[in-house]
């Protein structure tokens, strides 16, 4: 995103601009999490890496409902989970586990988005898990992995096995647990997810009803990634990928950054 003026003035004197940047995108983005419906009261974590030489990391405030975060209260985490911002708000940091392996492991994940909707969750619990015979999950053929479940990710000897399960993949199954989106920018962070969330509803509202699901032909699986490329954004000077669905997104929601300082 490019800063207004406006925006430019409200970050604080002594904070570096990449940083005031990444803050408000990942305001907006537990705004637009909490507009859909992907909440589950205080937990679950959306986390961007603050860009720089030093490893960090924003995460929501523990306590807050989603539309309780402002880029402000955003709390700068190392690799620990330890506010090294001088934050007063607490920090979940067993739900910050998954989160730091992942950013760790991962150059290109500098967003992580993990949560507990019902629709990831139930899949998440089916031992078949994500089907690519709907509209969305075909999309995700091949590009989905899993993860046994191991109880609440407290230990960080889980850590390793985590990454070693994600591999080089964009969307993870947490078995019994959840979703696990990751992305080079918070536009495309969502779309994935948004992906990926709409193939576990589409899933679940297809085995409620009575008679057999179609299965998709190989050859057409084959052929989707090729198709999906049209629709690709973020070379030749465009936007990011994923932008315009994030704009748009912000728009349905009524959502300007200057609400959420």
């Amino acid at each position: 995103m490019d800063m207004s003026k406006p925006l430019q003035k409200m970050k604080p004197d002594a904070m570096a601009p990449e940083e005031w940047e990444a803050r408000l995108e990942l305001a907006a983005m537990y705004r637009l999490f909490d507009f859909l419906g992907w909440t589950e009261m205080i937990y679950n974590h959306i986390t961007v890496r603050v860009p720089g030489l030093e490893r960090t990391y924003l995460i929501n405030p523990f306590g807050l409902n989603y539309d309780e975060v402002t880029a402000r209260n955003l709390v700068k985490v190392n690799l620990a989970g330890e506010a090294v911002d001088g934050s007063t708000h607490m920090v979940n940091k067993a739900g910050f586990v998954i989160h730091s392996a992942i950013h760790a492991a991962r150059d290109d994940a500098h967003c992580v988005i993990h949560t507990h909707t019902t629709a990831g969750m139930g899949v998440a619990c089916k031992r078949e898990g994500l089907r690519s015979d709907n509209f969305y999950s075909a999309q995700l053929h091949g590009l989905v992995a899993y993860h046994d479940f191991e109880g609440i990710t407290t230990d960080v000897a889980e850590q390793g096995r985590l990454v070693a399960s994600l591999g080089t993949n964009n969307v993870m199954i947490l078995r019994n647990h959840g979703l696990l989106a990751i992305g080079p920018h918070v536009p495309q962070a969502l779309t994935t997810y948004w992906t990926a969330q709409r193939a576990c509803e589409v899933q679940l509202a297809a085995d409620s009803l009575a008679g057999e699901t179609i299965p998709v032909d190989s050859a057409v699986l084959d052929a989707i990634p090729t198709q999906a490329a049209f629709f690709r954004t973020g070379k030749g000077g465009g936007p990011r990928r994923g932008q315009l669905f994030f704009d748009a997104l912000m728009r349905r929601a009524k959502l300007r950054y200057e609400d959420i300082i």
